[in-house]
């Protein structure tokens, strides 16, 4: 399976403290297969790719609706939510991963690929007249080119 496509959305610059995040990521394999919102962030060895992910739910006792597992109350009839009990298995995990490589060398050639894409897009950004790729399938809000400074500037 070869990636076909890279595309990379850059993110406004944010003091360090405040958000790791640097950009999304769609990924194309075989010019068949498409896979969105792969986050690009910066942790303290460097850059790693975050699989989009879902937040885990749970239901409601009193209304059967879904809620997230750290909420308090109910998004639809208000009921007060009893906080599950943690254990080994679920401690930490709060989302799930929609899509994520089987093996170690497929995440590898991913992270390599996607990381060597959001390098060329921080070059290209720093061009004069620089405009960024559209997106408009992803569900993110998409800055105006005004407003965004990217890494390095």
């Amino acid at each position: 399976m070869d990636i076909t496509e890279v595309r990379i959305k850059l993110l406004p610059n944010r003091k360090a403290f405040e958000d790791r995040l640097r950009a999304f990521c769609t990924i194309t394999f075989d010019n068949s297969f498409v896979v969105r919102d792969l986050k690009i962030i910066e942790g303290q060895g460097g850059f790693f790719i975050a699989m989009p992910s879902r937040k885990l739910t749970a239901r409601c006792s009193r209304c059967g609706s879904k809620n997230h597992l750290r909420a308090r109350y109910c998004n639809d009839c208000g009921a007060h939510l009893k906080p599950r009990p943690l254990t080994e298995q679920t401690r930490l995990r709060f989302h799930a991963d929609i899509a994520h490589p089987i093996n170690a060398e497929m995440r590898v050639a991913i992270e390599k690929g996607i990381i060597e894409a959001y390098r060329a897009e921080v070059e290209r950004a720093k061009e004069p007249g620089y405009r960024p790729h559209t997106f408009p399938d992803l569900d993110y809000d998409e800055p105006s080119t005004d407003a965004v400074q990217h890494p390095g500037n």
